[in-house]
């Protein structure tokens, strides 16, 4: 057990140095344009791989790899399933390829069975990722707008007037009365789109009540966020301030601090309100300027990791990061959306590179590889995973869409 022990800290240590070098010798020269097309060029070979894998498997959408090496399959009421799905909307939007937007619809069709889903918070990753990148590229069908509007009317369902949020788990998982995870910002979206469709006030008044209720008891004095919240359902009382997947309670959760980043700069773009604006502002400068922040601008898994600078990169968090910075660049000052760009910049240079992304063929067809999903529970560590694939693709859209007004 301490050969294995040793052994993997070595393969650790190599890997960060590896990293680190990488920032000094990368092709600094290479335009982002260039670079732009090769992603996308490298995405579509490698997500038709990954489309070929999973002919044997109907039913069922890619996610990560197993510690075995097989490919990591789940099931349409995994909060993780709309990505794939949602990455080949991307790769359509890029290449305007009709037999990608085929597989597209395929896999998205996948998950119009979660549409009355309930049990979960998580229905905006689901099914806005999916039908909701369908609906903002094909025809406004009314089967889209009803899985949806369906979806919408669930998550409300989850909606605590007491509380002034949306559930997160279901279960009572240690002594949480009712967990609220930062992560539920990510899910807003999908009511405001909701509201501006069905003009019903109840989608617009729940998705802000969650995030001012989330805003007033998730940061810190520092701004960064804890991961948890749990309230008392009768009372709305605050009763514990945790962690799940980061760290420590107290610590810094890498993709934690990601989805608080995106939600506010999104909620931002839906609503006009200024407390989410400087709330998205602060989030971007406590991770931006963090002193563990490495120079090619991808997180360790925590801000907080104990083994610093040789914790696992979250390049999942890197992406999502990358993506909401350059949204946020849209709204505000010269001086800020430049320092934004030019972090988000360094990023998708870093993303794009061998240090990241996957040789063609290799990585069971994702693109890009060193992701962290939960490791306190010893889960998908150092592995691809779908949702930093989707929000990579979605960034640098968002990039070409920006610098090069595509």
């Amino acid at each position: 057990m301490q050969q294995i022990f040793i052994l993997k800290k070595v393969r650790i240590l190599m890997v960060s140095l590896f990293l680190s070098v990488f920032a000094s010798n990368a092709d600094a020269h290479k335009s982002m344009d260039k670079i732009i097309d090769e992603a996308f060029k490298n995405a579509r070979s490698q997500y038709a791989g990954l489309t070929d894998e999973m002919i044997s498997t109907p039913g069922f959408l890619p996610h990560s790899i197993l510690p075995d090496g097989s490919l990591h399959r789940v099931i349409p009421s995994s909060w993780v399933s709309g990505f794939f799905p949602g990455t080949l909307w991307y790769i359509y939007e890029y290449t305007g390829d009709k037999a990608i937007r085929k597989d597209a619809e395929k896999f998205t069709s996948y998950l119009k069975t979660q549409k009355n889903n309930r049990k979960t918070h998580d229905i905006g990753f689901m099914l806005f990722c999916s039908y909701g990148n369908k609906w903002r590229l094909c025809e406004k069908d009314k089967e889209t707008e009803d899985v949806l509007l369906s979806g919408a009317k669930a998550l409300c369902t989850r909606f605590n007037p007491h509380v002034g949020c949306t559930q997160s788990w279901d279960t009572g998982k240690r002594g949480w009365s009712f967990p609220v995870i930062i992560d539920n910002m990510m899910n807003l979206e999908l009511l405001m789109w909701a509201y501006k469709i069905s003009g019903d006030p109840v989608f617009k008044n729940v998705a802000v009540r969650h995030a001012d209720t989330t805003l007033k008891n998730h940061f810190r004095e520092d701004n960064s966020s804890y991961h948890v919240v749990s309230y008392n359902p009768e009372t709305g009382v605050v009763e514990k301030k945790q962690t799940h997947q980061g760290y420590n309670d107290g610590s810094a959760w890498a993709r934690g601090q990601a989805w608080g980043l995106y939600g506010y700069t999104m909620m931002y773009r839906e609503t006009g309100d200024k407390s989410y604006l400087e709330m998205a502002r602060k989030i971007a400068s406590f991770i931006i300027h963090h002193k563990n922040m490495p120079k090619d601008k991808i997180p360790y898994w925590d801000f907080d990791a104990p083994n610093i600078p040789h914790a696992y990169r979250d390049v999942s968090a890197g992406a999502v990061i990358c993506s909401a910075l350059i949204e946020l660049s849209n709204y505000v000052k010269t001086d800020e959306a430049g320092e934004y760009l030019a972090v988000a910049e360094t990023q998708l240079r870093a993303l794009a590179s061998p240090a990241y992304t996957a040789k063609p063929g290799t990585n069971k067809h994702f693109i890009l590889k060193h992701s962290v999903g939960y490791l306190p529970g010893n889960r998908e560590i150092d592995v691809p995973l779908s949702y930093a694939d989707y929000y990579y693709l979605e960034a640098m859209l968002r990039f070409r869409n920006k610098v090069f007004k595509k």
